[in-house]
């Protein structure tokens, strides 16, 4: 009989042994422990305790055993074959990676270097998790992705993690694969006595201990050195196995972001811990609009951003032509040119310890770039809708709206009560009871002809807004800055938003008050308008990559 042959590839101290123990528990399945480790030694010369023993005992030629003893003819249906990653070295032929059924096992290295040097100093190559990824990517581009299966999985849920294996390898499960016998077995390796001490004490898959083993921070390079191996496959189980958010934009899944000084992939695209961004809310952002080829607004934006940096003493700003290449770079690797938006991000930087002082900042600041294709978000053809906050809107007494920080915990606690009242955004209030802007945007009304916004007193002094407001002017209509209560809104012709994420957004109804006749309102259809031309007209262009 030709048995299907199910190769398992893992890294040493990964539970192997015990899942080996558990696929042998299966009436249908034959077992081999490791059969191309004489291969790997004799190859590559590697010590062990064993060496010898192993070399005059067990078939050392890696061709040989793929023929013979992986591929070779048996006796049950299935052949299982514990492979450790490493022990695939250059000299074996194809058919081991092109015949049968692959899976691999992981396991955090957290978890495995602390027990590791009992038999062998640990190494990088020793571990083999970059082998574990060459063999991903061989069998992804061989038409045939394996499964892979995560330490951490076996051991919270056996049950259920061995189903979604078997179904995979599209093999019935067995509830035999959860329990074993303890003790040595006939099927292990003769180096058994050196790794298998724990193993064999075993009787199936024990749960993890609450608490883990100290690490040894002699290993700590090792660990850096190995984790982003371990978590890129982590990701392919994370994908097969959790549901996935459905994004806004489908399209906005594979996208490049600048952190720091580089361009990393949306998943890779992180900042430390110790960023002022996340010990304090310490950085100052910008939204940007692409419009065909051009940067709406670039230069004004920037303007704000660095007054922003000065304004809470930021130290070691980049300069503006570093900050608009970052830009430029990120919008070209990904062919961002038109409907996308810029969230731009300058934090005041790494700590080199978690702390409020600014006296820990020794890094410089951290600059980001996030860019996405994004629509405007508001529905600018029929209208949104608005509630009033009860949060009032922070004074300059407390904290100054011009500046333009990321500490929006005063924005979004209005955004709350927006969302729980199913309305697009929520008006924010001042002190004294006036309407300052919304959580997001800022506002303005018509009555009887005339245009009115709030002065920007409390709210920040949008670029949208400002050029709004030279529309108005533009278009020989009366302007009007002043305090406005909010009946005011209540009882107006028209009221619209702006803001560099929904442009020029309509409003046709405020605390259940329809606004107007409840459609867009012709002064904003006119202003919306000349917005849309003046976006079309003007802006910083993206320069080609040969002007970079």
């Amino acid at each position: 009989m030709e048995p299907m042959v199910i190769h398992s590839w893992s890294a040493p101290r990964s539970l192997s042994t015990g899942l080996m123990y558990s696929f042998a528990q299966r009436d249908d399945m034959e077992v081999l422990d490791e059969p191309l480790y004489a291969n790997f030694l004799r190859v590559t010369g590697a010590d062990r305790p064993y060496r010898e023993d192993l070399l005059s005992k067990m078939e050392s030629d890696g061709n040989k055993v793929v023929k013979d003893i992986i591929y070779g003819p048996g006796s049950k249906r299935y052949r299982y074959c514990k492979h450790i990653a490493k022990q695939r070295v250059p000299g074996i032929g194809n058919d081991l990676m092109k015949k049968g059924k692959h899976f691999i096992l992981i396991r955090n290295p957290m978890d495995i270097l602390p027990s590791f040097e009992k038999v062998v100093p640990p190494s990088f190559l020793e571990l083999g998790l970059a082998e574990l990824v060459s063999i991903y990517s061989e069998l992804c581009e061989l038409g045939n992705p394996p499964a892979i299966i995560d330490v951490a999985d076996l051991q919270q849920d056996p049950e259920a993690t061995l189903g979604r294996l078997c179904e995979e390898l599209d093999i019935p499960f067995q509830a035999a694969m959860l329990k074993w016998e303890a003790g040595p077995k006939a099927i292990d390796g003769l180096w058994a006595p050196w790794w298998y001490k724990s193993v064999h004490k075993s009787t199936g898959f024990d749960p993890p201990k609450k608490y883990p083993l100290q690490f040894p921070m002699s290993l700590y390079y090792l660990l850096e050195q190995s984790l982003p191996f371990y978590n890129l496959l982590k990701c392919q189980v994370r994908r097969r196995s959790q549901p996935t958010p459905e994004l806004p934009v489908p399209a906005n899944e594979k996208l490049l972001a600048w952190v720091g000084d580089e361009i990393l992939p949306r998943d890779s695209a992180k900042v430390s811990v110790f960023d002022s961004v996340v010990q304090g809310g310490d950085s100052v952002w910008e939204g940007l609009r692409v419009y065909d080829g051009k940067i709406f607004k670039l230069e004004e934006h920037l303007d704000r951003l660095f007054d922003s940096a000065k304004a809470l003493a930021f130290s070691n700003v980049p300069t503006r032509e570093q900050v608009k290449d970052a830009i430029f770079k990120t919008l070209i690797t990904n062919g961002m040119f038109d409907n996308a938006h810029i969230r731009l991000s300058l934090t005041r930087g790494k700590k080199v310890t978690s702390g409020m002082s600014p006296a820990f900042n020794l890094y410089g600041c951290t600059l980001i770039v996030l860019p996405e294709w994004k629509p405007p978000v508001y529905d600018n053809t029929h209208g949104i809708t608005l509630v009033t906050a009860t949060t009032r809107r922070n004074s300059p007494n407390n904290l100054d709206s011009k500046i333009h920080h990321n500490n929006l915990l005063n924005n979004i606690l209005a955004k709350v009560e927006g969302n729980n009242a199913n309305a697009d955004d929520a008006i924010m209030l001042d002190k004294d009871g006036y309407v300052s802007e919304t959580n997001a945007t800022n506002i303005f009304l018509v009555k009887k002809g005339r245009v009115l916004t709030p002065h920007a007193d409390y709210c920040l002094p949008g670029i949208t807004r400002a050029t709004v407001m030279d529309l108005v002017i533009k278009e020989n209509l009366i302007l009007e800055e002043r305090r406005i209560s909010l009946s005011e809104f209540h009882t107006a012709d028209e009221v619209w938003t702006t803001g560099t994420m929904g442009e020029l957004s309509p409003v046709v109804k405020i605390d259940g008050r329809i606004i107007g006749d409840g459609k867009v309102g012709p002064v904003t259809r006119r202003l919306q308008g000349a917005y849309k031309n003046l976006t079309g007209e003007s802006g910083v262009p993206i320069p080609t990559s040969n002007e970079l």
